[in-house]
């Protein structure tokens, strides 16, 4: 190995001497390796073999069942300065971080591999893509990590050409709850993940590195790093404009990336491109716009839900080739969860299936997928430079106040959406229903610094010959009086997204409000959809007096920011809360727009 790669084999050499594994594997992400791990797994039961005439290639993992979804109370960033963690984020000093997990780390990998994977986030050739290696001595997560990154020979290529690389230090440990810890040092480009098997907290090349890590590297970089989708919309005409889109969990991103649009839309020819489904970073472009790429090569999707009503995309992705974790069987050993026809006769544990242990398959189980799978995948995935950004949208499961979709007057109010955004809870997930949590940018479990530099790190891309997107909001949830939603979503989500398209391209002029421009009357095409004019008022309607609460709250909720806030975002909400004063309450939107 060249001298470029002494750091790496450095910080190999430090990590065996800590561990002390009975062996080292450099992964070097051919099929053949993959092969002999999937082998490997299968013999010692870590992989159960599905049916492999319906679902060639397809594996079942069942983890510990203490050890099944993101920790956040246990998940630290480590500054220098507790300052710089910000209220949205649990700090600790690094050097007492170091300590608590290297003491874990000691000597755990004794009779274990040590495996070394060299991995790229995004097209391995882009000038936007980040190397990082991950030592781990979990072959669940290396099989994980060659499906969701460019894992391998070429990473480590590309790692020896630069020199740098995050480094991740992950032990599955001994699963124990009580010795679980997941570490993150941004100013060492470096995390540490100690005890659990699951996902997000070991495949660290995900929310670790590409969102936690990269948030506060792109910062420094002046780039950005976010939970958001990327879908490409193209029009008859052949013209594909690409949208970056954040929203909360539980709010349909994978079924908004996947999108299969409505009849009369195929008909005419629309076509919908998956970019990605979770993460995007991007970057000014010489020409002042933005563009991004997906840092991702692969899905770690959401199983319950997915179905071929709600996303026949995802469902026909996972037909082979796929990595299965927590869902339940069936008697013919093929993987189902809530959602699927067919009965489950093995529930996620293991167990013969009894509704009264709980729902069969786990609620957060997953699947694992390269996203060349997908149906509606774009070889624009690969493309160096990343996609041209026409609009961001922000959006939360909001029953009420917040209208189907209204676009920011200019960037610094596009930017308040986003740190305003959010959901409400619903009786499934806590005992208190409507309770509105704030998730700015859906970003809370995942910006790796104070939420106050975040949003001044937003506002300044607004610079002299930015050509930067529009900005919407959009809240697929609302509902009327009867409890139910006004929107059918789904598929028709596509005519909410020519709306912003037409405004991106000064087709139709919207309706001026003090909360932002909303869809004039007959801009949104609703043909061939059951929704009576009412439905539609109620959709796009803007209560004066719900949103002067709501612009108070969003006041209260930046306050907690401050002294990190900046001013002009502070100014921005103030001047909404003028907007809606000076409006006259006797003059509803029905009459302004001739409804």
């Amino acid at each position: 190995m060249a001298s470029k790669l002494e750091a790496l084999e450095h910080w190999v050499n430090e990590v065996a001497a800590l561990t002390r594994p009975a062996r080292i594997h450099w992964c070097d992400g051919s099929d053949a390796e993959y092969q002999a791990l999937v082998q490997q797994m299968l013999q010692t039961g870590t992989l159960i073999e599905l049916n492999q005439q319906t679902h060639p290639g397809c594996y079942l993992h069942r983890s510990n069942p203490s050890d099944v979804a993101r920790v956040e109370h246990l998940t630290f960033v480590c500054h220098p300065d507790e300052q710089d963690a910000g209220p949205n984020n649990h700090w600790m000093a690094p050097a007492e971080a170091h300590a608590k997990i290297d003491a874990l780390f000691d000597g755990c990998m004794v009779g274990r591999t040590m495996y070394v994977i060299p991995y790229c986030m995004g097209p391995i050739d882009s000038p936007l893509a980040r190397c990082g290696v991950e030592i781990t001595d979990s072959p669940y997560v290396v099989a994980n990590m060659r499906i969701m990154t460019r894992m391998g020979a070429a990473a480590q290529a590309r790692i020896e050409r630069e020199g740098t690389f995050i480094k991740g230090l992950h032990s599955t440990g001994e699963l124990d709850p009580e010795r679980r810890f997941i570490m993150h040092f941004p100013a060492e480009l470096s995390i540490k993940s100690y005890g659990s098997g699951y996902g997000g907290n070991a495949l660290l090349g995900k929310k670790c590195h590409a969102l936690r890590i990269a948030s506060h590297q792109a910062r420094s970089e002046g780039w950005l790093a976010e939970h958001m989708l990327i879908v490409g919309i193209e029009n008859p005409q052949g013209e594909t404009h690409y949208i970056a889109a954040a929203f909360p969990s539980a709010c349909g991103k994978t079924n908004l990336s996947m999108l299969i649009p409505p009849e009369g839309y195929l008909r005419d020819g629309w076509k919908v491109w998956t970019i990605g489904d979770d993460i995007c970073w991007m970057r000014p472009g010489a020409d002042g716009r933005l563009y991004a790429i997906n840092p991702e090569a692969g899905f770690f999707g959401v199983a319950p839900g997915t179905s071929g009503s709600t996303n026949h995309n995802a469902l026909t992705s996972i037909s082979h080739d796929t990595i299965f974790t927590n869902v339940a069987v069936t008697a013919d050993n093929q993987p189902w969860w809530e959602g699927l026809p067919g009965t489950p006769a093995i529930d996620w544990q293991g167990r013969p299936f009894d509704p009264a242990n709980g729902p069969a398959a786990h609620p957060n189980s997953r699947f694992t997928v390269s996203a060349k799978q997908c149906p509606t995948w774009s070889e624009m995935a690969e493309a160096a430079q990343g996609v041209p950004i026409s609009a961001i949208v922000f959006g939360g499961r909001r029953p009420s106040l917040l209208p189907l979709v209204m676009e920011a007057r200019d960037w610094t109010h596009g930017v308040l959406m986003g740190a305003a955004m959010g959901s409400e809870t619903t009786a499934a997930a806590t005992g208190t229903v409507g309770v509105l949590r704030r998730d700015s940018m859906a970003m809370k479990p995942f910006c790796g610094y104070h939420y106050g530099d975040y949003f001044a790190h937003w506002l300044s891309f607004d610079q002299p010959g930015a050509k930067l997107p529009k900005v919407f909001h959009v809240n697929w949830f609302r509902k009327g009086a009867n409890g139910k939603f006004l929107w059918p979503g789904f598929g028709d989500n596509l005519r909410v997204l020519e709306w912003m398209i037409n405004r991106v391209e000064d087709r139709v002029d919207g309706v001026e409000t003090p909360i932002g421009i909303l869809p004039g009357d007959g801009e949104l095409k609703v043909d061939g959809l059951r929704l009576d004019p009412a439905q539609l008022d109620a959709l796009l309607d803007v209560d004066n007096a719900g949103w002067q609460a709501e612009l108070a709250a969003i006041g209260e909720y930046l306050q907690t920011f401050v002294p990190h806030l900046p001013e002009r975002l502070r100014e921005e909400q103030q001047r909404v809360a003028r907007a809606l004063d000076a409006a006259d309450d006797a003059q509803p939107r029905q009459e302004a727009t001739a409804h």
